[in-house]
């Protein structure tokens, strides 16, 4: 085993919770070379994962929106021709959707994924060259690393997974709080959103042990919910809009984390702060937090579940206690 090519191409928390994949593989066969398609946008995130040797980035989605420009096909002409300048031994297609198993088909080498009965769309399972019954019923890591697994033919590790993501220092916009809890508010989707008025009581716990309150955004509406939640705060503070490779780093020099169940969440959990996820909308067998060092995340809620805010305040001084205690 020589080469392997990794087909995930989004969203943020499904590339984090690929990344323990990576880890076994290289356990199992350390002098492999593992590269990896992504969408252009998360070719950063992945580049944080040393374990990996090439990133190949492919623009789908804005392609999807220019197709008819002369541009759009010679940038297309290039992803293909590097995706198939290496023979690979093995390619592992974690995404099961039509669009990642085309990618897969195109590059040179046996493709792995999940059967028409487990891929999320259908389709895909019946295009690759190995396909395996992986349900969605395990945990998404768990169901990562079984990909991986079945591909390779070792036995699907019963350790708690290791991301191997790694961020580097960045000159950030803004001076540090010198102890702070970063609040990850906001989600693509209004149902995984937690109440402003809950969002408030988290701060004003906050203040009351001199922790600040950071508050990142990406859209308008984004901004202005960091602002409702804000305004009735003292030690809140709207940061202002900055790269995922900034945010990574401010999530590393953080005392802990409460967010939402969104993509800098399992960024946070990967980098090993103490996390507490605030689920909705999501079943916590699905894709709840599976942290590296026990107890070193939390989730609570669940779908169609709103964690009340005196639960998640009670969880959330418990890992602050574990985050302080490590200072010392």
């Amino acid at each position: 085993m020589k080469r392997i090519l990794l087909v995930k191409l989004s969203s943020m928390g499904d590339i984090i919770h690929n990344m323990p994949m990576l880890h076994d593989i290289k356990q199992h066969f350390p002098e492999v070379q593992v590269d990896w398609v992504v969408e252009e946008g998360f070719a950063g995130l992945v580049s944080l994962n040393p374990l990996v040797n090439k990133i190949i980035p492919l623009a789908m989605r804005r392609w999807k929106k220019a197709l008819f420009l002369q541009s759009t096909w010679s940038e297309f002409s290039a992803f293909k021709q590097n995706l198939q300048d290496q023979h690979y031994d093995a390619i592992l297609d974690t995404q099961g959707l039509l669009k990642s198993a085309l990618v897969s088909r195109m590059a040179h080498g046996v493709s792995h994924g999940q059967s028409a009965k487990t891929a999320r769309e259908r389709l895909a399972g019946r295009l690759y060259h190995q396909a395996y019954d992986n349900p969605y019923t395990l945990h998404a890591i768990t169901r990562n690393r079984q990909m991986g697994a079945l591909a390779l033919g070792y036995a699907l590790p019963d350790s708690p997974p290791v991301y191997d993501f790694f961020v580097e220092p960045v000159v950030l916009p803004i001076n540090l709080p010198e102890r702070f809890v970063m609040g990850f508010h906001s989600t693509a989707r209004a149902a995984k959103h937690w109440p402003t008025e809950y969002w408030i009581q988290i701060g004003q716990f906050l203040a009351a042990k001199n922790l600040s309150f950071l508050l990142p955004w990406g859209s308008e509406a984004e901004y202005q919910r960091a602002l409702a939640i804000a305004a009735p705060l003292t030690n809140a503070v709207v940061l202002p809009k900055m790269s995922l490779k900034a945010l990574s780093y401010l999530t590393s020099q953080a005392q802990a984390v409460v967010g939402l169940d969104t993509g800098l969440t399992h960024i946070a959990v990967a980098l090993n702060i103490p996390t507490l996820a605030i689920f909705t909308d999501t079943h916590l067998w699905q894709a709840g937090v599976m942290p590296t060092l026990p107890g070193r995340a939390v989730t609570l809620g669940g779908k169609g579940e709103i964690p009340a805010p005196e639960s998640v305040i009670s969880t959330l001084s418990s890992l602050l206690s574990l985050a302080l205690k490590a200072e010392k």
